[in-house]
């Protein structure tokens, strides 16, 4: 967690930005970024520096004799604010977005289309000696900063990007425990929500896996993919992947619905939350897709896209608003059909309407299926979340009603539930009774409300409680003219 003096080190950061004219969240986060990644080369250059010296051994810098310069540790100690400026404006980024012309760098990747939008000389010194004095050590360190930076970006709805809640990314990430074998896509990735936590994930319960040199170059090279069609959060995500310290992680520009995704079967774990656009061109949708749903909603496309890019035995967990749950189109139904009949469905929890405020108050569930390609779904397992641990208004408060741990518990140890009714919070179906109801998914279908009788007195009973209250009334009224010296009733002291 960012808090006390580091947070408002980066508060100060941040209005440096706003008053000097940069007011656009998602603008600040990404040169604020910039900056952190170029202070970020220079702290490895150094590391790595240090050990070959420790070691006595050659060691090739990534800056060339004419360009050590362009190093943090150099360019701030520059004598006069123009001078660094005109550095980093003419030479920093240019040597950025042009290192390693091969583009096998991430750096490269990341870097290339980076636009310098500080405007002034001044401000640039301020935001400089800002980052400089933030004490940042290890990843999670890091990875807090950039959480809070990116928790700033209020605007974020009206500018097409909101955030998934981190709090319900853990908890769809703990369902579905990712393993140092698996290959993970997020296809609408954002800020890379998801993939931050897989990684964290990992580290927490496999820390062994980085010992293994075949595993510890999956993860950094080849473990986890996301797609984004937005540059902005393009970069912004795979910043945040590399400050969490994923050497390599493989980030696209694409759109994932296109015929220019062909992959097909290449993943082992998709953690998602589509976006829900509602609608759009046939002509930019892959033909197979269409084949499996005929729609133009992005949501039921995006389930298609999942079936078809998972590897046989590959599991998702994916974020879907409620009407692809009880929607009554042939397309809604043939989506849900294909996972039910054709794959096995493990779960569906319903979330309240206001996990997403302040952003949308659309009601949405999280599916976790497994792709089998020959069935295999027998009973479903539903549960009712009904807090998060947050209020569901537009403020979002902590409280202490909180059901994801026992979400997390419970799917954990699901032979516990067989014998659960459906009164309760947390139930089986089996998939008879899903195909029975035409393949609706949603929880209040099946959920049974057990109405208890209440018993009321007589009215004769009710009537002499009445009758006794308006006796002491009228004993308390006059105890208190008697008080006040009324005489008569009266009331105005005549």
């Amino acid at each position: 967690m960012i808090t006390g003096e580091l947070r408002n080190k980066i508060d100060r950061i941040w209005e440096t930005f706003w008053t000097g004219g940069i007011t656009n969240p998602l603008d600040v986060i990404e040169q604020f970024t910039y900056l952190l990644f170029i202070k970020q080369l220079d702290d490895v250059e150094t590391t790595k520096e240090n050990e070959a010296n420790f070691l006595g051994v050659p060691y090739v810098s990534m800056f060339p004799d004419d360009c050590q310069r362009y190093r943090w540790s150099k360019f701030k100690n520059l004598g006069s604010a123009d001078e660094m400026y005109d550095t980093v404006l003419n030479g920093v980024f240019p040597f950025i977005k042009n290192l390693h012309q091969d583009g096998d760098s991430a750096y490269s990747r990341y870097m290339g289309d980076a636009i310098f939008k500080i405007p002034t000389a001044g401000m640039l010194t301020k935001i400089v000696d800002g980052i400089d004095k933030l004490e940042l050590g290890d990843d999670d360190s890091k990875g807090d900063l950039y959480e809070y930076l990116l928790s700033k970006v209020a605007t974020a709805g009206t500018n097409g990007q909101f955030r998934t809640p981190r709090h319900i990314i853990k908890m769809m990430v703990d369902l579905v425990k990712p393993q140092p074998e698996d290959t993970i896509i997020d296809p609408a990735m954002g800020s890379a929500g998801f993939l931050i936590e897989a990684q964290a994930y990992l580290r927490e319960h496999h820390a062994d896996m980085f010992l293994n040199a075949g595993l510890r170059d999956h993860f950094n090279n080849n473990m986890f993919y996301g797609n984004d069609m937005d540059r902005t959060m393009l970069r912004i995500g795979a910043m945040n992947m590399l400050l969490h310290g994923v050497d390599n992680p493989n980030i696209s520009y694409r759109d994932s619905l296109s015929e220019q995704n062909t992959d097909v079967e290449r993943y082992s774990l998709v953690l998602a939350n589509p976006p829900f656009k509602g609608s759009l061109d046939y002509e930019a949708v892959s033909a197979d897709l269409l084949k499996t749903t005929k729609t133009k909603k992005t949501e039921l496309l995006f389930l298609a896209l999942f079936l078809r890019i998972l590897k046989k035995g590959g599991r998702a967990a994916v974020i879907v608003p409620d009407g692809v749950l009880f929607g009554s189109s042939n397309a809604h139904k043939q989506i849900r059909q294909e996972i039910i009949d054709k794959n096995k469905l493990d779960a569906v929890i319903s979330m309240p309407s206001g996990v997403f405020k302040p952003y949308a108050g659309v009601s949405t569930a999280i599916l976790i299926f497994t792709k089998t390609g020959s069935g295999g779904t027998d009973n479903v397992w539903f549960y009712d979340m009904k807090a998060d641990g947050y209020s569901l208004d537009d403020k979002r408060q902590e409280v202490s009603e909180n059901d994801i741990p026992d979400i997390i518990e419970r799917f954990n140890n699901l032979e516990a539930e067989k014998e659960r009714k459906r009164t309760e919070q947390s139930f089986f179906v089996p998939v008879d009774d899903i195909i029975a109801n035409g393949y609706d998914l949603s929880i209040n279908k099946y959920k049974e409300v057990v109405y208890e009788k209440v018993e009321y007195d007589s009215t004769e009973v009710i009537m002499g409680r009445i009758d006794t209250l308006e006796t002491e009334i009228q004993t308390e009224i006059a105890e208190l003219k008697k008080l006040l010296g009324i005489e008569g009733g009266s009331s105005d002291g005549r």
